[in-house]
C-alpha cells in the first residue's frame, strides 16, 4: 500500500521534504540530547530569542536547562578541524517563551549549520537551501536577505561610536526612520551622516532594483565586500522560484553575526517561518578560526496553513486588501478621517453600526475597530497588516512589528508626578503606582533606582494621595489633572503620540499597499500641519 504524503499536516510534510533536501545536499542528520548546560546560555544570553530558560539542578548537582537554541550546542560541540567543512542538519525541539500565550512552549525546528572552513561556495550553498527549504512548504514565500559586514562598514565610516551601536541597530529593525534621526543625533552624527544612516530605509526590495543603489552607496572596503557578495548571492538565487528581496535594515546581533543575514516568510503567516545568517563571531567563541553559518525552519508555525480562512477572508475580492486595526475612541475617528480623505473610505459609516469590522473592496480596505490596548496584539499576530497605536501602549507591549511613522496625533508625554512637597528618600526604594509597568521598570533601571511596583488600571493620581505610593508613571497631556489633585511633574522621560505600524511578514507581500498609503498619509498629515 502507497503511503498518500497529502494526508499528513503541512509541518509533517515539510519534514520529510526538508530531510531529503538536507541529506541531497550532504548534509549528515546531528542528533542531541534535551539539556544542556545552563552556563551556555548564561555566557550568550544575546543570541537566544529570550533569556528566559528552564532550568533544574540535576542529580550530580549541575544547573542543567531544557534546549532553548540547537545552533549554541553544534557550534559548542562541532569542534571542526582546520580547513574542514562540517555540514550538518538537525529535526529538535526546543523550549522557548511564547509569544501567544505567554507560557514555555516546546517548538520543532530542521534546519542546517555548515561549520568549519566557510567560504564563498558554502555561503552561497546555505543560502541557496534556504530558498529551497521556502520553497518545500507549499505557499507563496520571501527571503529576505541582508548584510552585517555592509551595516558595520557604514556605522564605522560614520564614526558612529561602539557604545551608540545596539540601539541604531533596534530602530534600523523596527523600521523606525523618526527616531532613528534622533538616536543618530544622541550618538553624535551631524545632519548629514543621520540623513545617510537613515537612508538605508530606502535600500529594500527586489534584488535588481536595490542592488545597484546598495553599491552606490557604498563608503568603504568593507561595504564594497558586502555588496560583492550580496551581488553574487542574488545572482546565485535567479529562478529560486519565489520573492527575493533585499532589505538593509534587517540585522542580526551585533556580538555575533558577521556577514549575511536571512529570513523567509511565508503567505498568511505571521512571522517569519526561517531564520538564519552567517555567525562566524560566535563560532570562534568554541573553535577559533572557524566560519559558521546556518538557519532554522520554524516547522509549529506551519500549523495555521492548515487552519480555515477567517470570515473577513472568505470573500474574493479584486484588489489586494490592507486589514487595518483602528483604536476605538478620538483618535480612532481622526485616523479615519484623515485615511478616508485620501481615499481610504468606506461606504458604512462605522460609527452608526455595531459592526466590528467595515471594508470598501473597491479600495482594498477593511478596518477592525478594537480597544486601544489591543491594536498592537493584532498587528503583531497578523491578524490585521497595519495598526494605528500610542508609542505608549507599542512601548509596553514590546510588539514585534515595524514602526513607519509617527503621525503626531494625540501628542503627550510619559512622566513620573509626584504630589507637590516630595522629596526623594534614596534610603529605600521608590514606591511607584502605573498602568505602564514594563515603561515603568525600564526607566527607574536606566537611572539605577530600586523600585516597589504597584500596577493599577485607573485613576492612578489617586495612589499617591492616599499615600498608596511615592510617585506615579503616567501619560501627561496638559497637566490639569495632576494640578487639581495637588500633583506636579517630576520627570518627562518619553514623547507619546500615535504610530502607524505594520505586521513585518505582511509587509514582505503587501509592501507596494502599505508604502502607497503610507506615502497619502504623510502628505496629508504635512497637509494638516501647513493649515495651522
Amino acid at each position: 500500500m502507497e503511503f498518500d504524503l497529502s494526508t499528513l499536516q503541512p509541518k509533517e510534510r515539510a519534514s520529510f521534504a526538508l530531510r531529503a533536501l538536507y541529506e541531497a545536499a550532504g548534509c549528515r542528520k546531528y542528533h542531541m540530547g534535551r539539556f544542556e548546560e545552563y552556563s551556555l546560555y548564561q555566557a550568550n544570553r544575546s543570541f537566544l530569542s529570550s533569556e528566559q530558560v528552564i532550568t533544574f539542578t540535576d542529580l550530580d548537582g549541575r544547573l542543567l536547562a531544557l534546549k532553548p537554541d540547537v545552533t549554541l550546542s553544534i557550534a559548542k560541540t562541532a569542534q571542526p578541524a582546520p580547513g574542514e567543512t562540517l555540514r550538518y542538519y538537525y529535526h529538535e525541539n526546543v523550549y522557548r517563551p511564547s509569544a501567544e500565550s505567554h507560557t514555555f512552549k516546546e517548538i520543532g525546528q530542521m534546519g542546517l549549520e555548515f561549520l568549519g572552513g566557510v567560504g564563498e561556495a558554502e555561503v552561497q550553498q546555505a543560502v541557496c537551501l534556504a530558498a529551497q527549504s521556502l520553497g518545500q512548504l507549499g505557499t507563496d514565500w520571501v527571503l529576505e536577505v541582508s548584510h552585517m559586514g555592509y551595516l558595520f562598514g557604514l556605522l564605522d565610516a560614520l564614526g558612529v561610536p561602539e557604545a551608540s551601536r545596539a540601539a541604531l541597530l533596534a530602530k534600523l529593525r523596527a523600521k523606525n526612520l523618526h527616531e532613528l534621526r534622533a538616536a543618530a543625533s544622541a550618538a553624535g552624527l551631524d545632519e548629514a551622516d543621520a540623513e545617510a544612516l537613515a537612508g538605508l530605509m530606502q535600500l529594500c526590495g527586489p534584488c535588481e532594483e536595490v542592488l545597484p543603489r546598495v553599491e552606490a552607496a557604498c563608503r568603504n572596503q568593507r561595504m564594497r565586500a558586502a555588496a560583492a557578495e550580496l551581488n553574487a548571492i542574488a545572482a546565485e538565487l535567479t529562478g529560486a522560484g519565489g520573492s527575493i528581496r533585499l532589505d538593509m535594515t534587517l540585522a542580526g546581533e551585533m556580538e555575533y553575526y558577521n556577514g549575511l543575514v536571512f529570513q523567509g516568510y511565508l503567505e498568511s503567516l505571521p512571522r517569519p517561518v526561517l531564520k538564519g545568517g552567517r555567525y562566524d563571531l560566535l563560532m570562534q567563541k568554541f573553535t577559533p578560526g572557524a566560519g559558521a553559518i546556518g538557519f532554522a525552519v520554524y516547522l509549529d508555525e506551519l500549523d495555521r496553513l492548515s487552519a480555515p480562512l477567517p470570515p473577513v477572508q472568505k470573500q474574493p475580492t479584486e484588489k489586494t486588501m490592507l486589514n487595518v486595526a483602528l483604536p476605538k475612541g478620538r483618535l480612532g475617528d481622526k485616523v479615519y478621517d484623515l485615511l478616508a480623505g485620501i481615499g481610504y473610505g468606506c461606504p458604512e459609516d462605522y460609527n452608526a453600526t455595531r459592526k466590528l469590522v467595515v471594508e470598501n473592496p473597491a479600495a482594498g480596505i477593511r478596518y477592525f475597530l478594537v480597544k486601544p490596548s489591543d491594536v498592537a496584539i493584532y498587528v503583531e499576530h497578523g491578524a490585521a497588516d497595519v495598526g494605528i497605536v500610542g508609542k505608549d501602549i507599542l512601548t509596553e507591549a514590546s510588539a514585534d512589528v515595524y514602526e513607519l511613522l509617527d503621525t503626531g496625533l494625540g501628542r503627550c508625554r510619559m512622566c513620573v508626578a509626584a504630589p507637590a512637597d516630595y522629596q526623594d528618600d534614596p534610603s529605600r526604594p521608590v514606591r511607584v503606582a502605573t498602568k505602564f509597568v514594563n515603561i515603568a521598570k525600564s526607566y527607574y533601571a536606566s537611572i539605577g533606582r530600586d523600585i516597589d511596583i504597584i500596577k493599577l488600571n485607573g485613576s492612578i493620581e489617586l495612589a499617591p494621595i492616599l499615600g498608596l505610593s511615592d510617585v506615579i508613571v503616567d501619560i501627561v497631556e496638559t497637566g490639569t489633572t495632576l494640578r487639581e489633585n495637588g500633583l506636579r511633574v517630576v520627570t518627562e522621560f518619553m514623547p507619546i503620540s500615535a504610530r502607524f505600524i505594520a505586521n513585518k511578514a505582511s509587509y514582505q507581500f503587501k509592501h507596494r499597499e502599505m508604502d502607497e498609503m503610507l506615502e497619502k498619509l504623510r502628505a496629508a498629515l504635512a497637509a494638516k500641519e501647513e493649515k495651522k
